[in-house]
C-alpha cells in the first residue's frame, strides 16, 4: 500500500498540474466508489482545485466547497486520465475538468476497496480521517514517548496504526525497525527516552530516503521499486551487518528483520505468536 512519501510526492505532482483546473463533471465509475452520500459531488461542479494534499495515507483534492478525499488502498492509483473511455480497466471514479483534462481512480486486483468521500466543510473532523493520529514526521520523542507507552503493544503494530501515527505501513514500519535497530516485536511500553529518540531519527532517516527517490520520478512507484533494507528482502544478505535476512508470516503480510541488527541474534519463531525461539 502507499505510504506517507509515496502518497505526498504524487500529491506534489497533481497539484503541480490540475490546482486551478475547473471541474466539470465527477462520475463514480464503479458502484463502490462513494463512501458517502451528502454532499452531493455535483455541488463541487463549477469549482477550481485548490489544492491537491495528502493526510495520513490519504490523497486530498480541495475544490472550496467540498473536499474529496480518496483512499488508493493496497491496488488503486491516481492518474492523469488521457484515453477518457466508457469503461476503462479497473475503473473506480473519473473527475473530468473544463479544459478537457480528466483525472481517473483506478484499482487493479479484486479487493475493491480503494474509494472517495466527499466532505464539507474542515475533513480533518469528518470520516474517513476523523480517527487518524498525528502525522509521523510531525512526531518528536515528547509527543512520541507517552504514546509509544500509552498504547503497549509489539512496536511493528504500533508504527502501523493510524489512529496512533499517520502515514506507515508494513515496509516502512520495517524499514524504520530495522534503522533503529529494534526488534519489530519489541513492547512499545518497555521502550524509554532512548529508544524513543531512536526511533524518531529513524523516521525521518527513512522518510526522506524515500520521499527523495519518490520525487525523482514521473509517477508513483511500485511497491517493489521503493528503496530499503529488510522489507521484502527475505533471504537476502543484510546490508549492514551481512546476516540473512528473515521474516515472520502472516496470512496477508510478513514481517521482515535482521536478527543481528535487532534481535541479539534471536530468530523469531515463524508463527502469529512471534516468540522467540529457544
Amino acid at each position: 500500500m502507499p505510504e506517507l512519501p509515496e502518497v505526498q510526492a504524487h500529491a506534489e505532482r497533481l497539484d503541480k498540474e490540475f490546482s486551478g483546473a475547473v471541474l466539470e463533471r465527477f462520475t463514480a465509475i464503479s458502484f463502490t466508489a462513494l463512501k458517502t452520500f451528502q454532499p452531493d459531488p455535483t455541488e463541487a461542479v463549477g469549482q477550481h482545485v485548490v489544492y491537491v494534499g495528502r493526510r495520513g495515507k490519504h490523497l486530498l483534492l480541495d475544490l472550496g466547497t467540498a473536499t474529496f478525499v480518496v483512499h488508493l488502498m493496497q491496488g488503486g492509483r491516481l492518474k492523469p486520465d488521457e484515453k477518457q473511455s466508457a469503461k476503462p480497466k479497473g475503473g473506480v471514479a473519473r473527475w473530468r475538468f473544463d479544459d478537457g483534462r480528466a483525472l481517473l481512480l483506478t484499482e487493479q486486483g479484486t479487493e475493491r476497496k480503494a474509494g472517495v468521500w466527499v466532505v464539507a466543510g474542515d475533513p480533518e473532523g469528518q470520516p474517513p480521517l476523523d480517527h487518524l493520529g498525528p502525522e509521523v514526521d510531525q512526531v518528536d520523542v515528547a509527543r512520541l514517548l507517552p504514546l509509544l507507552h500509552a498504547n503497549p503493544m509489539r512496536l511493528h503494530g504500533f508504527l502501523r496504526d493510524q489512529r496512533l501515527v499517520a502515514g506507515l505501513g508494513r515496509r516502512l514500519a520495517n524499514e524504520i525497525c530495522h534503522r533503529a535497530r529494534l526488534s519489530p516485536f519489541a513492547s512499545t511500553a518497555k521502550l524509554d527516552d532512548i529508544d524513543a529518540a531512536t526511533l524518531v531519527e529513524a523516521i525521518g532517516a527513512c522518510l526522506n530516503e524515500s520521499l527523495a527517490f519518490e520525487r525523482g520520478r514521473p509517477d508513483m512507484s511500485s511497491s517493489a521499486d521503493r528503496p530499503g533494507c529488510v522489507h521484502g528482502r527475505s533471504g537476502e544478505a543484510c546490508p549492514v551487518c551481512g546476516d540473512v535476512i528473515r521474516c515472520v508470516e502472516y496470512t496477508r503480510y510478513r514481517v521482515d528483520y535482521c536478527a543481528t541488527c535487532q534481535t541479539s541474534g534471536k530468530v523469531l519463531a515463524d508463527n502469529t505468536t512471534s516468540k522467540f525461539l529457544k
